[in-house]
């Protein structure tokens, strides 16, 4: 384990590195690299209830989500939720993700263009790492905010 924890931060630090990313040169409200994902399709909808477990018919079924009061089928709110880490994991190795919460909005639908997007919101060194906070969103194509978060990096 020690040994994998040590390659991760020399792969981190090369990343880094090669990006020419600089914790000094970094300001708050600085923006991250947009993430615009294609439009969501019900094919996208099916294969991710078969990677996550969820079959629930609002996500696969008009009638059913019709029936739940819902005007068709919408997006699992967790695949939204990986596309706003992705959002992180696009930007920096998945390794200088030191934590990352979200909260849902709205609902996204089929045909829905979702665009992810990243702010620095907070900068400090703790225990010799340098941490940036940021601030995330993602939206439709109508700016129709589905999900706010925020994660915490290290950019070391």
């Amino acid at each position: 384990v020690i040994c994998n924890l040590r390659k991760s931060v020399v792969d981190n630090t090369k990343f880094i590195m090669q990006n020419n990313l600089d914790f000094e040169t970094i300001k708050i409200g600085d923006s991250i690299p947009e993430l615009v994902k294609a439009p969501i399709t019900r094919t996208q909808l099916a294969l991710f209830a078969g990677a996550s477990g969820d079959h629930n018919p609002i996500h696969l079924d008009d009638a059913e989500a019709q029936a739940g009061g819902l005007s068709g089928v919408i997006a699992h709110g967790m695949l939204n939720m990986a596309f706003l880490a992705q959002v992180l994991t696009e930007w920096l190795p998945q390794t200088a993700v030191r934590s990352f919460k979200s909260r849902f909005a709205a609902m996204a639908y089929p045909g829905d263009i979702i665009t992810c997007k990243g702010v620095v919101s907070g900068k400090n060194n703790e225990s010799g790492e340098n941490l940036l906070e940021l601030d995330l969103l993602a939206e439709n194509q109508n700016g129709e905010v589905l999900l706010k978060g925020s994660a915490t990096v290290v950019l070391n």
